[in-house]
């Protein structure tokens, strides 16, 4: 069973893969798409939500899901739906080494692939964040860490929105939430208030096959330098590796790339990408 949501009515579909403490009840940048006159398909990634870390796969059973093991299940769960084309597939953090592996695996069903911020194929994340998360949201705590954080918000939301955000930006936090705005901060609020890490961030940070060089679609990856949760490098690497991949730098002030000013004309750039054929390969931009 995988936990899924359809999004829109248009004729073309987009599958987005979230990132961590994300499922597929929680929406983040689909309006690109759904204002483009595209449907949204976002499944929960295993552990999220009310997908298990086991799928059904196509080998000999390991006892948790693989990575291929899961596109290859949302793949069948594509022509169940009577989608046999994706426009493209969005990758957000660490949902990015999934799209990518969607990608390799499927180059019939997927035509682009979109990454944003994400995690590579480099290591990640680094030693601290890995002990942190393992101890904050391994599956038997990260209820009582989420409960601690929505208490926070209510009776402390400025100091909780600070720590929340530290580990974003390699700028000051201060400077990082000056540049929000109210509804930004509201939309933030809401999503911080809503996350889960059930057992999949835990697995998010185990490693993942690089499937870089059988990446046959254009891709765009869009990342800032600013991100302190996956450093820019990543975003780097992937252009570097994959044969028809553009990268477009954001300004944004952290991780969360779609509350920066330069993202309408990132956006832009988004609608730009869906709408064109991309015979050569890509190499760097500057929103």
């Amino acid at each position: 069973m995988v936990e899924y949501r359809m999004h829109g009515d248009g004729p073309g579909t987009v599958l987005v893969f979230h990132g961590g403490h994300m499922r597929a009840q929680l929406a983040l940048g689909e309006d690109v798409f759904t204002d483009a006159g595209l449907r949204v398909l976002v499944p929960s990634r295993p552990g999220y939500g009310r997908t298990p870390m086991t799928v059904p796969s196509t080998g000999p059973s390991t006892g948790a899901a693989t990575v291929a093991d899961f596109t290859d299940t949302i793949a069948r769960l594509c022509r169940d739906l009577g989608v046999d084309q994706v426009a493209t597939v969005v990758g957000i953090s660490a949902g990015g080494r999934i799209a990518l592996t969607m990608a390799a695996r499927h180059p019939d069903l997927v035509q682009r692939v979109i990454l944003q911020s994400p995690v590579g194929f480099l290591p990640w994340p680094d030693r601290r964040t890995r002990l942190g998360g393992r101890i904050l949201f391994h599956p038997a705590v990260e209820a009582v860490t989420w409960a601690l954080v929505r208490t926070a918000i209510r009776f402390a939301p400025g100091p909780a929105l600070r720590l929340l955000t530290r580990d974003l930006s390699l700028l000051s936090v201060g400077q990082v939430l000056a540049q929000l705005s109210a509804a930004d901060r509201a939309t933030l609020t809401h999503l911080y208030t809503s996350m889960r890490s059930g057992r999949g961030f835990v697995a998010d940070m185990l490693p993942v096959a690089d499937c870089t060089a059988h990446i046959s679609q254009p891709a765009l990856v869009i990342a800032t330098r600013n991100d302190r949760s996956v450093p820019f490098a990543h975003a780097q690497s992937l252009t570097a590796a994959i044969p028809r991949a553009e990268l477009v730098e954001s300004r944004a002030d952290s991780h969360m790339i779609w509350f920066a000013p330069d993202y309408p004309a990132i956006a832009a750039q988004i609608r730009a990408f869906l709408l064109t054929d991309h015979h050569t390969a890509g190499g760097h931009v500057t929103a």
